[in-house]
């Protein structure tokens, strides 16, 4: 009888340790199915609303700075003095996703603005926007936001900008965040 009990006892141990082998090796490895999604969003657009414009001035015997803040605010340094006109800060308009973030950058650099008579220069420098430059600087409330930008305008004596209307390009970057 002793015999038959080991036999069982050999038994019933083989059958456990294959049972929890089994189990062991059907928790060791699972497969699922998943899912991915993807959402393609509306381009960021950019729309010059008004360009950015130092107005009417007079240099003088030295110069100086013509400075146009985002608010559209318009001052004079050194011997400038301002005549009459219209000036102004550039408004844009950005369009996109619907209260989606984006990023403001600003021209790294001075842009040239050339007289078109005489091929003379002015430096514009110092950039400013509303709202600041920066990452996640604007949302689009309701798919649309205004930034406003200024600058300085720098200016030389009469000699060095004569009479004549100047004009030049730049850059600004609006980027989803």
């Amino acid at each position: 009888m002793q015999s038959k009990m080991k036999k069982v006892i050999l038994l019933i141990s083989g059958f456990a340790l294959l049972t929890g082998l089994t189990v062991s090796k059907a928790t060791a490895q699972a497969s699922v199915t998943a899912t991915a999604t993807a959402q393609v969003i509306a381009g960021l657009t950019a729309t010059e609303n008004a360009q950015l414009n130092f107005g009417k001035f007079s240099p003088e015997t030295q110069g100086g700075k013509v400075i146009i803040t985002p608010e559209g605010v318009r001052t004079v340094q050194g011997t400038v003095v301002l005549g009459g006109g219209a000036a102004n800060s550039a408004i844009f308009t950005i369009t996109g996703e619907y209260e989606a973030t984006f990023s403001i950058t600003l021209p790294s650099g001075p842009a040239t603005l050339t007289n078109i008579l005489n091929s003379r220069t002015m430096q514009v420098t110092d950039w400013q926007s509303y709202p600041a430059p920066g990452i996640g600087v604007g949302k689009l409330t309701g798919g649309s936001m205004t930034v406003s930008v200024g600058a300085v305008l720098n200016v030389g004596n009469m000699n060095a900008n004569p009479v004549g209307i100047y004009t030049g390009i730049y850059a600004i970057t609006f980027a989803y965040n």
